[in-house]
């Protein structure tokens, strides 16, 4: 081997480099950015807690896909993928279109109440990026 020339690669890492082309290629699910709006801040502790998720468009209402953060972790940003599916029947992957919802719950329950504060994206690919605000109080 000359001095200028590189090793070549191992079988092993282009196996990886061929998987994680795969990967990209197939989308790495859905990023989020979930804030809270300045005028709701005082409306909120610490330690209440954030649902993130996503649901189709079209079909069940179920979730397709959840994340669970404190208000305190907030502005946050995460990914929404299969991995954190709610039923493995309904995955984030088999739906093109979303709806992202995030919602500050008061008392730690994953059920809508009276006074949670909220904030939801219009349709969305399934894989790419949302930004979302938490800035109405859910009636």
């Amino acid at each position: 081997m000359c001095e200028d020339e590189a090793p070549l690669p191992s079988e092993r890492a282009l196996n990886g480099e061929v998987l994680g082309a795969r990967r990209r290629e197939a989308g790495a699910g859905l990023r989020v950015r979930v804030a809270l709006a300045g005028d709701l801040a005082g409306r909120v502790r610490p330690q209440d807690t954030v649902f993130v998720f996503a649901r189709p468009v079209e079909g069940p209402r179920m979730p397709l896909a959840v994340a669970r953060l404190r208000v305190a972790d907030l502005p946050a940003e995460l990914t929404l993928d299969d991995s954190s599916a709610m039923s493995p029947q309904l995955r984030l992957s088999a739906f093109e279109r979303v709806v992202v919802v995030a919602r500050v719950s008061r008392s730690g329950d994953v059920d809508p109440q009276p006074g949670d504060l909220e904030g939801q994206s219009g349709a969305v690919a399934s894989r790419g990026a949302v930004a979302l605000a938490i800035d109405r109080l859910r009636e």
